[in-house]
Formats: C-alpha cells, sequence, structure tokens
C-alpha cells in the first residue's frame, strides 16, 4: 500500500505539531522558570526571605504600589487593603490583602507574584507572603492574607517606584485531583 504525499506531509505536519506541543507544555516552564531566575525578567520574585537586620536608610523612601486581578476563572474578590505604601529601604512592612470566595463553593486559590521595574526583583524581599501557600476560602468566607516585605537597602537610586502585582488562580480541581490521588489505596500486584 503506498501512502499519497499528502498524506506523507499531513503525518509530518502532525508529528511537528505534537512535538511543539511537548515542548510547549514540559520544556518550557522549567527553562523559562531558570531563565527569569538568572536574569530577573518577569520581575519574579523570590521565595521566603529570611531578614538579616540592617541599618534602615531614611534618607530616601520608595513607593511601592499594589495591584491584584484574578484569572479569568477565579470569580473571588481579590485586592490590596491598600493601592501603596512609602517604605525606607531595610524597613520592614506588612500589609494585607483580602479575598472573598462569593461562590457556594469552597475553593482553593494561588498567588503568583511579578514585580516592576524587573531590576528591583532582586532587591525586594517577602519575609511572609500569602503567595507561598495555596489559600483555602470556604464558601462566602472572606479572608486578611498578610504581606511583609523589605527593600533591600542596596536598592539602586534610581529606583523610586516598585509595583507589586499578584494575580490569583483557582487551582481547586488541581489540588482536590491530588488530594484524591494520593489516597487512593496501593493495589496489590
Amino acid at each position: 500500500m503506498k501512502f499519497s504525499e499528502n498524506t506523507k506531509v499531513s503525518a509530518k505536519l502532525l508529528a511537528l505539531a505534537a512535538s511543539m506541543l511537548v515542548f510547549a507544555i514540559f520544556v518550557m516552564p522549567p527553562l523559562y522558570d531558570a531563565f527569569c531566575e538568572i536574569t530577573g525578567l518577569n520581575g519574579k520574585t523570590g521565595g521566603r526571605y529570611e531578614a538579616v537586620p540592617a541599618a534602615i536608610d531614611t534618607s530616601r523612601s520608595i513607593t511601592v504600589q499594589f495591584i491584584a486581578s484574578n484569572n479569568d476563572n477565579m470569580p473571588w474578590t481579590f485586592s490590596p487593603s491598600v493601592m501603596s505604601v512609602e517604605v525606607h529601604p531595610g524597613e520592614v512592612m506588612d500589609t494585607v490583602f483580602i479575598a472573598f470566595n462569593p461562590t457556594g463553593k469552597d475553593m482553593i486559590g494561588q498567588a503568583i507574584p511579578s514585580l516592576v521595574p524587573f531590576k528591583a526583583a532582586e532587591y525586594f524581599h517577602k519575609t511572609e507572603c500569602f503567595c507561598f501557600n495555596q489559600q483555602i476560602l470556604k464558601a462566602g468566607e472572606q479572608a486578611e492574607l498578610p504581606l511583609r516585605f523589605i527593600v533591600d537597602p542596596e536598592i539602586p537610586n534610581s529606583v523610586n517606584t516598585i509595583t507589586l502585582s499578584y494575580t490569583l488562580f483557582d487551582v481547586t480541581e488541581r489540588i482536590s485531583k491530588n488530594i484524591e490521588k494520593n489516597n487512593e489505596p496501593e493495589r496489590e500486584g
């Protein structure tokens, strides 16, 4: 049986599309995370920071602005309690974000941070952040989500404003599937 030229081209295109999909789903995210960590691009903030006492630079202040948004599938109300704060480099600052689950079901949310200007990411240290963990809110429940941070005194003098934004994602289904998978009894072979 001889394949037509169209069938061969279609098979090659299908294989190419499948390869691109596998690359995009499994290979690209870890590469992107590594790239952002090395370069500081995309304003990704680091994980938990252990605060070391440092001198507070009272000769200057930096405005830290807060933005909150929801992923398209997240029905919660999510916002910062204040839109901005003035902070001296080296000073510990506390604030909260407010989340409300208006639905009739318990849900789990995960916040992903981003920071601009990109070059400020290595100088912005979170010692406590709701983004370190998933947030579980029961139906109709509201919560204050804490954020504690320090702007490093070594931040360049050219940085006067930092904008920290969080996007909130609904991870209820994904987390529930992982819990179910981990609770399945082992089958004997």
